[in-house]
């Protein structure tokens, strides 16, 4: 893969959002004037190596504000699925002819406002490299309780060799879609691109991402978030 091939996004975006709550689905909150959604598109188009984007909304999203580019790059909108898996599914198979099969892809949270340019340089550096794409990641810091179900303390577990996944996560368009296509065809719901690849027998590269680099799931989040994007 030589570095002026195409490298495009893709966010899946058609959740409702529920388990934060209220009316407006996640991806819309504001945070400075923009929604979620803005922020995480924003931080990718804005990055060189970026070529545009393809964003899966529900099929009755009518707070979506209809862009087609952002920093000159194409934006495209396609209609998502009732899984994270299937709306990144459709954004792939909505990506334009020149995003080949070997095109590095990267699939980002809609809910992750405050993604880093550096980040992306490692990530994509990593992916080329490594034929089983790579995802950014942050090792696990706190003492990890198993509860009982009381909610006692059952067990302390350790963390040795354990990540917490992070996003974008990168990979090549045709071997995402036939991983995410075989979750699909079994029944296995995945909770990210890289249990996909993992399914299939992938070994991913996981590289150290910025803590900060936050998914906004509660209000406590929000405001955090809120704050990171003013300094």
């Amino acid at each position: 893969m030589g570095s002026g091939d195409s490298i495009w996004a893709v966010i899946p975006a058609a959740g409702r959002g529920t388990r934060f709550g209220g009316e407006v689905p996640k991806q819309y909150l504001d945070i400075a004037g923009q929604p979620l959604v803005a922020h995480a598109l924003d931080a990718l188009l804005s990055h060189p190596r970026i070529g545009g984007a393809v964003v899966a909304l529900a099929a009755d999203d009518e707070r979506w504000p209809g862009w087609t580019s952002l920093h000159g790059k194409p934006v495209l909108r396609c209609a998502g699925g009732g899984e994270r898996a299937d709306s990144v599914l459709a954004a792939l198979r909505a990506l334009p002819a020149e995003v080949t099969g070997d095109s590095l892809v990267l699939v980002h949270d809609a809910a992750r406002p405050n993604l880093r340019g550096d980040d992306i340089d490692r990530l994509v550096a990593a992916a080329q490299a490594h034929a089983d794409g790579a995802v950014l990641a942050a090792p696990v810091r706190d003492t990890l309780k198993r509860a009982d179900d009381r909610l006692r303390i059952a067990a302390t577990e350790p963390r040795d060799g354990l990540w917490r996944a992070l996003t974008p996560q990168a990979f090549r368009r045709a071997a995402l879609t036939a991983a995410l296509e075989s979750a699909r065809g079994a029944g296995v719901v995945v909770t990210d691109e890289a249990m996909a690849m993992e399914r299939v027998g992938a070994k991913p590269l996981l590289v150290e991402g910025r803590e900060d680099n936050l998914k906004v799931t509660t209000p406590a989040d929000l405001a955090l978030a809120r704050y990171l994007l003013s300094q």
